[in-house]
This record gives structure tokens, sequence and C-alpha cells, in this order.
């Protein structure tokens, strides 16, 4: 009985790996919709944002850091593209809360506008450190280089809070507690599972 679940597990495997790149277009096409019709279409954004109020969105969005990592390091490009599909979507996973903190409601209200304003060069160039941070992040995970990933990690948490304080004043103060206790969490999360990751290859060889 253990055989067969063993092999059943190995099979699901194999056949996902055999279409990793296949899933992993198909779910990188969905964030790119979902990010294009989040621009285009204001009723939706809006709604977005009404969701995002509840506090488990910003407490959640961290955490997703640790299958990213881990899909980064098994080499999985499905498992990244998956993550990163969650990452975005779970804006909206979460009912609008009845009560919202008045900074939490500034702070939305200024990111809200901020992404609505028009784009110019500086401001394009700001919004591409957050896919060349997850790219790099990525690469250190994939290349098994455990400091290179905890310093991304720990530069992204630091610039969010530093660029959200310096431009949303103290209703971005609103952010620092989310981002520290994900950071913590998933700095421990991502030592204990790559550590077992190694071993498990160490004994394998």
């Amino acid at each position: 009985m253990r055989r067969q679940a063993i092999y059943v597990k190995s099979l699901q495997l194999n056949m996902l790996q055999k279409h990793d790149k296949a899933i992993a277009v198909i779910f990188f096409s969905l964030t790119i919709l979902f990010i294009v019709l989040a621009i285009t279409n204001e009723a939706f954004f809006t709604w977005i944002f009404h969701r995002h109020q509840n506090s488990l969105s910003w407490y959640i969005r961290p955490f997703f850091l640790v299958p990213f990592c881990f899909f980064a390091y098994r080499r999985s490009w499905a498992g990244i593209a998956i993550t990163v599909f969650c990452l975005f979507t779970s804006m909206f996973w979460f009912n609008q809360p009845e009560i919202v903190n008045e900074q939490v409601l500034e702070f939305l209200a200024f990111e809200k506008e901020w992404l609505m304003k028009d784009w110019n060069i500086e401001k394009s160039l700001l919004a591409a450190t957050i896919p060349l941070s997850y790219t790099v992040l990525g690469i250190a995970f994939w290349q098994r280089s455990l400091v290179m990933g905890l310093v991304v990690i720990v530069l992204m948490a630091a610039g969010k809070v530093s660029w959200s304080i310096y431009n949303a004043g103290n209703a971005g103060k609103s952010v620092i507690v989310p981002a520290i206790v994900g950071l913590v969490l998933c700095v421990i999360l991502i030592l204990w599972g790559y550590t077992r990751m190694e071993r498990k290859n160490t004994k394998s060889r």
C-alpha cells in the first residue's frame, strides 16, 4: 500500500515536471491579465482595494515569499508562477471589514491614487524594482544561495517600509508591523526549510 502511494506520488511529480513550463505560462498569463484588468477597470480596481482593507491580506502577503523561495530552490517554474498569481490575487481573498483603522484607510487611499496617476519614467523605474527584486530572489534560491536570498528579502521589506513612510507619511507606518512580523517569520521558515532540504539532498547523494 505504501509502495503504491509512493508510486502515485512519483507519477504526479513527473507529470508536473513534464508540464512545468506550460503551467507556468498559464499562471504568468493569468497574473498579467489580472494586472491589466485592475488597471483598466476602475470598478474592479476599487473593489480590490475595498477588500484589501482587511488586515489579513496585509499579513498574508509576506508569507508568499516562503513558497516562492521553495519553488525557486526546487527549480519549478510552475510553482513560482502559481505563487506570484496567488500573491497578487490575495489582495481580495478576504471580505471588506466593517471597521478599518484610519491609518490603513489613509495609506490605501494614497497607494490607490499613486497607482492611478500618470506614469513617468521615474515612477516606472521605481515600480520595476518589484519584479526585479523577485527575479534576484528567485535566482538566489535557484542557485541555492541562502545568504544572498535572505539579504534580498531583508532589503525588500526595508524598501517597502521606507517607501511607504517617505511617500505616505504617518499613514505609511501602518505597514511596519505586518512587514516586520512577515519578515521575521519568513526568515525563520526559510532557514528551517533550506536546512532540511540541504540535509535531504546530502543524504540522497
